[in-house]
């Protein structure tokens, strides 16, 4: 696998995520620190750039929120550690916003081709906004690719780590435009005596429209939404 992730310079999902030891804002780190933790691992093109500086701050002021899902959030560029401390000083002494998570400098871009960060139709050097969603077990379970010119949404990284989390947690898939706690789709029977069987609950408790499409209630659901209501009307 190793072998592979190397010559074509990207990674899937379901793959171990690729290994990786970087100097960051915070100090030196590897992937095996993050271990039991989910990972948001995010790319951006370059510091002192508008759209990476908003959406640095976004995710900055959105870090309580990870943290609430096991999660954490790490940043990469290809810029160097200095030029990354100078950035976030600069976010801070303008905005207020202290950078809670760290920026990897990745100078020599091995991390940014091995996760393949970098599109050599749209630029040599400079990484695209890419987002891994890493679980507790090194997994990578989603990955989202967005072009230089168009900033990411944060709360929809939100809903897809809360969605992967509660899946995993409850056996099931969440439907389209889900959002956190609302029904889930249970897993079609794999009989015909269990069709039958999904049909009558369906029947009896209107939550579905046939055998293969039925929901129910997520079990720990955690609506993270309820707890940043709280804390602006706090402020």
């Amino acid at each position: 696998m190793d072998y592979e992730i190397m010559m074509n310079g990207t990674v899937r999902i379901g793959q171990r995520a690729p290994e990786f030891d970087a100097q960051t804002t915070m100090g030196n780190i590897s992937l095996n620190d993050y271990k039991g933790k989910w990972l948001v691992f995010f790319s951006h093109p370059g510091d002192f750039t508008p759209v990476c500086t908003t959406e640095i701050i976004a995710f900055s002021k959105a870090n309580t929120y990870f943290e609430q899902l096991n999660a954490c959030l790490l940043g990469l560029s290809v810029d160097s550690n200095s030029s990354h401390l100078a950035w976030v000083y600069d976010i801070y002494c303008k905005t207020g916003v202290r950078v809670p998570f760290p920026i990897i400098a990745d100078r020599s871009g091995e991390i940014a081709r091995k996760y393949g960060m970098i599109s050599n139709d749209v630029s040599s050097t400079e990484t695209v906004r890419n987002v891994y969603i890493i679980d507790d077990k090194g997994i990578v379970r989603l990955i989202l690719v967005y072009p230089l010119n168009v900033g990411r949404c944060i709360p929809e990284i939100l809903r897809a780590l809360q969605a992967l989390q509660i899946a995993d947690a409850n056996k099931v898939s969440t439907p389209a435009n889900w959002v956190p706690c609302e029904p889930v789709i249970l897993p079609s029977p794999n009989t015909f005596s269990g069709l039958l069987e999904r049909n009558e609950e369906i029947e009896k408790n209107k939550n579905g429209m046939n055998w293969y499409l039925s929901f129910q209630n997520p079990k720990n659901c955690n609506l993270i939404e309820k707890e940043e209501n709280k804390q602006l009307k706090d402020k």
